[in-house]
């Protein structure tokens, strides 16, 4: 029993840091959200392409909200409601 609950353990602990290699190999680059600015600069609904890369993106979503060139374009409810529409959830940061 105990070397079951061992290697369920040894298993675990593998997967989650499989998930934290995924999230810190992200490039956090804007340019990936391009896709994304008809969107959310009009009333368009995002593309299937925007959503993938907003998702790819959301773990630098914060930091891009810290950047004053940035923030005017992320921080707007547009960008909110690309966000919602695409199933991300804005960060709090």
């Amino acid at each position: 029993m105990r070397t079951s609950c061992m290697v369920v353990c040894t298993l675990l602990v593998l997967l989650l840091a499989k998930e934290h290699a995924k999230v810190d190999a992200v490039t956090c680059s804007p340019a990936q959200l391009s896709s994304c600015v008809s969107a959310i600069t009009s009333s368009t609904p995002p593309t299937n392409l925007c959503c993938s890369k907003i998702k790819e993106q959301k773990p630098c979503l914060c930091q891009y909200l810290k950047n004053p060139k940035l923030q005017k374009f992320i921080n707007t409810p547009n960008a909110r409601k690309v966000a919602s529409t695409c199933g991300t959830p804005f960060p709090k940061c």
